[in-house]
């Protein structure tokens, strides 16, 4: 759904032209072309990008090498008072992999059509945020502002591979603990209606590889105690209750995706030949499991699943988060109350959920610090790692709008009672 074009957040006068756009969209569409595409994203390129920015902007930049080849750049405006916590704004340098030919337009090309749609990998994932992050700081600077509290933009790599060598090593690294952090933003999501989606909190991400050993055999014959025959039944099992969370989110009006226990089954292994009985084969499942769930029973569950598969089935983790920490939403909280009554100033309607999926926000979380996502993407369908994704340029400029206010109001949080 585009934006209604008379509406407040606009949608006509499409410009075509570098001498006629605006030029943080011209910005935002150069960003868009730098190949931060995994397997092998050119980070060296943001990089040489951030470190531009950083000199127009003229503040300092600081890299921290937090594992080899993986850098967070950190982007540092000083508060009036630097004791005091300071704010992050947090955003991802890297995209996901692309089928080009399931696109209309190169997805590296930052095409923009009649309608002034911008189409590229990471237009909404989330290089539209890095981008009014900047646009936001940049005016917020030429109008002679300057906030109590220190303001970080940390850009970091590998999010959209688990974050192992990006955020996860970066909590634990002696620089971020300079950083001194009060309180985070981070991404979110799109949303199709007219509200902007908040996330509070996230899913626990655990992938999960069962392994069902058997007696190997001859193809010919009824070869007894398979592996395939374990496999059945542990499938049978986990997509069983995949079939019970489905309808729990079906039928209760009030759930989202992230109130509820995603399971998909995402990688199947074994067999060398078509005559012979395999001697084990593995199933891998992707389980994502909101905070509400007591995760030790659930573990129970799983157990008891691989038990009534047959004897010696086992499993293993390729990763297992077992934070549950969220990220106080009430009106006593003054981190929250300075976002949602700013948002409330600007007639903006928040909906807050559970994040459905993961992203470096749990990292933060389980420093014990709040971080909220938000991507200020409304009237726009939710399109990350899908073909043709993009981002209306007129709801991308009223997202720097949403961030120059938002940015003054966070970073200028009175002391927190008990001393900070």
């Amino acid at each position: 759904m585009l934006p209604d074009k008379d509406g407040p957040n606009g949608g006509g006068g499409v410009q075509d032209g570098p001498g006629t756009e605006d030029p943080s969209v011209t910005l935002f569409r150069e960003y868009l072309r730098l190949k931060t595409v995994h397997p092998e994203p050119d980070y060296d390129a943001a990089l040489r990008f951030l470190e531009r920015i950083a000199e127009e902007l003229a503040l300092p930049l600081k890299k921290v090498e937090v594992c080899p080849g993986r850098v967070v750049a950190i982007i540092t405006w000083v508060g009036s008072r630097p004791e005091l916590k300071s704010v992050v704004l947090n955003s991802h340098t890297d995209v996901v992999p692309v089928y080009e030919e399931h696109w209309k337009h190169d997805p590296f090309a930052a095409v923009k059509d009649e309608h002034g749609n911008i189409y590229g990998r990471g237009s909404q994932d989330m290089k539209c945020v890095t981008i009014q992050y900047i646009e936001a700081i940049r005016r917020l600077k030429a109008a002679g502002k300057r906030f109590s509290r220190t303001i970080h933009l940390t850009f970091v790599p590998d999010e959209e591979v688990g974050g192992h060598k990006g955020m996860e090593t970066f909590v634990k690294h002696p620089e971020f603990q300079k950083l001194n952090i009060g309180f985070a933003l981070d991404e979110g999501l799109a949303n199709p209606t007219n509200a902007y989606t908040v996330f509070y909190g996230e899913k626990n991400p655990w992938w999960i590889t069962v392994r069902c050993p058997g007696s190997p055999g001859h193809g010919s014959r009824f070869v007894e105690n398979t592996a395939a025959e374990k496999l059945r039944r542990v499938i049978n099992s986990f997509l069983e209750f995949r079939e019970k969370e489905k309808t729990r989110l079906n039928t209760n009006e009030c759930f989202t995706l992230g109130d509820v226990t995603t399971v998909n089954m995402t990688m199947v292994k074994g067999g060398v030949a078509y005559n012979v009985v395999p001697a084990e084969m593995d199933v891998s499942f992707d389980l994502r499991i909101p905070p509400t769930v007591n995760l030790q029973e659930f573990e129970e569950k799983i157990k008891a699943w691989c038990k009534e598969a047959g004897e010696d089935v086992t499993y293993d983790f390729a990763q297992k988060h077992m934070d549950q920490n969220f990220t106080s939403t009430e009106e006593s909280d003054p981190w929250w109350h300075a976002f949602s009554s700013t948002c409330k100033a600007m007639n903006m309607t928040l909906k807050k959920e559970i994040f459905p999926a993961a992203t470096d926000s749990r990292f933060i979380r389980e420093e014990g610090l709040p971080a909220i996502g938000f991507s200020p993407m409304n009237l726009t369908p939710i399109l990350l790692h899908d073909h043709n994704e993009y981002l209306n340029e007129q709801v991308f400029l009223r997202g720097i709008q949403v961030y120059e206010r938002l940015v003054p109001a966070l970073a200028s949080v009175p002391p927190l009672s008990g001393g900070e």
